[in-house]
């Protein structure tokens, strides 16, 4: 089965004050590894939302089959600044699953 969790989040002050090229570098430096090791099991898409909504700046889809991959990733974003500094925060979190129903009826057909 493949899951999808939509992650919405908002960037502190703090975060942005920082120049472009310090950002940029973080991503590169920090993240880019950390994501490169789950970018074969946990695939990740982006998106820009504060021009549209008040309360969240950006929003990201993760799609996974094995959800101890998309933990494991998380647990180690929770370890780097962006959340030990607080720059950013999740506001919500939405879980499901594709064709999840399917999944179920042929389950049933079996028993």
């Amino acid at each position: 089965m493949k899951y999808m969790v939509v992650m919405t989040m908002k960037f502190s002050s703090a975060w942005l004050a920082m120049p472009r090229e310090q950002r940029n570098r973080f991503n590169e430096t920090r993240l880019g590894p950390i994501l490169g090791r789950y970018q074969e099991r946990v695939r990740l898409r982006f998106f820009d939302a504060e021009a549209f909504r008040a309360d969240v700046s950006d929003f990201v889809l993760f799609e996974f089959e094995d959800p101890k991959d998309y933990y494991f990733l998380m647990e180690e974003l929770r370890d780097t600044e962006l959340f030990t500094q607080d720059w950013i925060t999740v506001k919500d979190l939405f879980l499901g699953i594709e064709g999840g129903y399917r999944e179920f009826e042929k389950e049933m057909q079996h028993e």
